[in-house]
């Protein structure tokens, strides 16, 4: 479908939500383009077991996922929730972090 497998233009990204059909298996930016998120918050998605990449790969290595999961997770809504909260507390955590305050556990 795209020979680089990276959709960084908002054209690129109109393309691909435009497709008749997926490709089986997305990577993370094809992901985050599905699910309505930045690419960076897939990584925390992951961490969080909210998205689990297919086969075993290194913690290094390029991460794949299949179409059918995360599709089922952009028509869920409270999987939508879920992952928003973990995103939100992603960002209060490190930009608590960064300003020297405490971060709290919990919420």
């Amino acid at each position: 479908m795209f020979a680089k497998r990276t959709v960084s233009s908002v054209a690129e990204k109109y393309e691909f939500l435009n497709c008749r059909r997926l490709p089986a298996r997305l990577n993370t930016s094809e992901t985050a383009i599905v699910l309505g998120f930045q690419e960076h918050d897939i990584t925390a998605l992951v961490a969080a077991k909210l998205l689990v990449p297919l086969g075993k790969p290194a913690p290094n290595a390029p991460k794949y996922f299949a179409t059918v999961d995360i599709t089922a997770a952009a028509a869920d809504r409270e999987w939508l929730a879920a992952a928003t909260r973990i995103i939100a507390k992603r960002w209060r955590d490190k930009n608590g972090r960064k300003n020297g305050f405490e971060v709290l556990s919990g919420a």
